[in-house]
């Protein structure tokens, strides 16, 4: 392997571990909420707080384009050494998000009952959930004003501080999540009140760190900019894409669960433990997605692509390492992981029966999150919706529909064939591309 080769791994590693540690301290805060609110007499409590939270990933990373978007636009900038840009992006992608979260808020009200209503809880449940929504609602301008700090902090290169900024976040909530239950004897609108505290911690901090980052930054704000709303079209144009793309995936995901409910609760507690494996694996793979992002943006800004291509390759190699990694620990471990999850057996027994889908997955989906890191450094965003909407109704929904007689194995199927869908329509798109020289 040659030096240049090396190197570019390097780079790719250092970017990539605090974001992978970073990712994997929010499902660790989801744990820690349950077990919280899980050791309660009444289970309704428990219940409202798993519907509130779904309502809430839905909403909330609906607008994960916010993130994702500014990532791309500003390592671009990065790449053209516009310092000027660089700043007046992220002012108006902060103004973009705090003008969408005051909307959430305005229409809270059927915002909030439409996602209770599709849920459907069951009417005991109901007022919990609805008290946790009312509350959590008004973390909405510090959540969506998040997603563009960490959007930007990527795009410049710098992961470390997502690593402290939501490291230091999640422990906040954790701490204020024992105290409002344990402690002060709040019970579902504890948890509610310790999350949205945290989030506004989460911006203080955030801010704080952006500010003394600027420092680096040279150029200035171009204020008259923000005061027209057509310098705002370019930043909205990139991030419709992103918002169909991600709505679609998240459709996917809610569906998958959706019919897992149908074949009892058993298999969906064994699906809900093999998801939590899903999760643990897209949140580490994200991690060298999440540096292709600033890489590959920052070479195509000065038009490097000999070091955009080695970037790719190099990032493609360390995704088969690490997707090969998950599925022979899988392969090995997969049962005892299982049973460290849940102890109860029959359910122990369903996850069992559908491991070997799990094994493949790491290795089936590692393409699909590598080139979404390539593709928004890129900028080719609209190539990320078509794929997804190709992906989704052409392959996912096509192929549960005929895998209907094997149960939840064709479920599971339908979810594999997805990432397979998103890795050729991806790699079909990424080959027209360097074909044509489109970047």
């Amino acid at each position: 392997m040659s030096t240049l080769q090396f190197g570019h791994i390097n780079l790719i590693w250092r970017l990539s571990w605090p974001v992978m540690l970073s990712n994997i301290s929010q499902p660790l805060l989801s744990l820690v909420d349950i077990a919280v609110i899980g050791h309660l007499p009444d289970s309704r409590f428990l219940a409202a707080v798993a519907i509130g939270t779904t309502v809430f990933s839905f909403i909330y990373w609906s607008f994960g384009f916010l993130r994702m978007g500014t990532t791309g636009m500003t390592a671009q900038l990065v790449g053209a050494n516009n310092g000027s840009g660089n700043r007046t992006l992220l002012a108006q992608s902060l103004i973009l998000a705090l003008g969408i979260a005051l909307l959430l808020m305005m229409f809270q009200t059927p915002i909030i009952e439409l996602a209770l209503g599709l849920l459907g809880p069951q009417a005991e449940v109901l007022p919990q959930a609805q008290g946790y929504a009312e509350i959590r609602i008004y973390g909405a301008p510090a959540v969506l004003c998040s997603y563009v700090l960490l959007g930007w902090f990527v795009g410049n290169q710098n992961t470390k501080i997502l690593l402290v900024l939501l490291v230091s976040t999640n422990l906040l909530n954790i701490i204020l999540d024992i105290i409002a239950v344990n402690v002060l004897g709040m019970k579902v609108e504890g948890l509610a009140y310790a999350t949205v505290i945290s989030e506004y911690f989460g911006l203080i901090l955030g801010l704080w760190c952006c500010k003394n980052m600027l420092r680096s930054v040279s150029g200035k704000i171009a204020y008259s900019q923000l005061k027209k709303m057509a310098s705002y079209l370019p930043i909205i144009k990139v991030n419709r894409y992103l918002f169909v793309r991600t709505v679609l995936l998240l459709l996917a995901m809610g569906f998958f669960t959706a019919q897992g409910a149908k074949f009892g609760a058993d298999t969906l507690a064994a699906n809900a433990v093999l998801m939590s494996f899903v999760m643990l694996i897209a949140h580490v793979l994200d991690g060298f997605a999440h540096a292709l992002e600033a890489l590959t943006g920052k070479a195509i800004g000065a038009r490097d692509f000999t070091k955009f291509y080695q970037l790719v390759a190099a990032a493609a190699l360390l995704s088969i390492l690490v997707a090969s990694a998950f599925s022979t620990l899988f392969y090995l471990g997969g049962h005892w992981f299982i049973e460290q999850l849940t102890s109860i057996v029959v359910v122990q027994l369903i996850a069992k029966e559908y491991l070997p889908w799990l094994v493949v997955l790491p290795l089936i989906a590692m393409t699909s999150f590598l080139l979404d890191g390539v593709f928004i450094g890129a900028m080719q965003v609209s190539l990320m919706q078509n794929s997804m909407l190709a992906s989704v109704f052409l392959v996912f929904f096509p192929v549960w529909y005929l895998t209907q007689s094997l149960l939840n194995h064709g479920l599971w199927i339908a979810l594999l064939s997805l990432y397979v869908a998103r890795a050729v329509t991806g790699c079909v798109g990424f080959y027209w591309l360097r074909r044509d020289s489109a970047w």
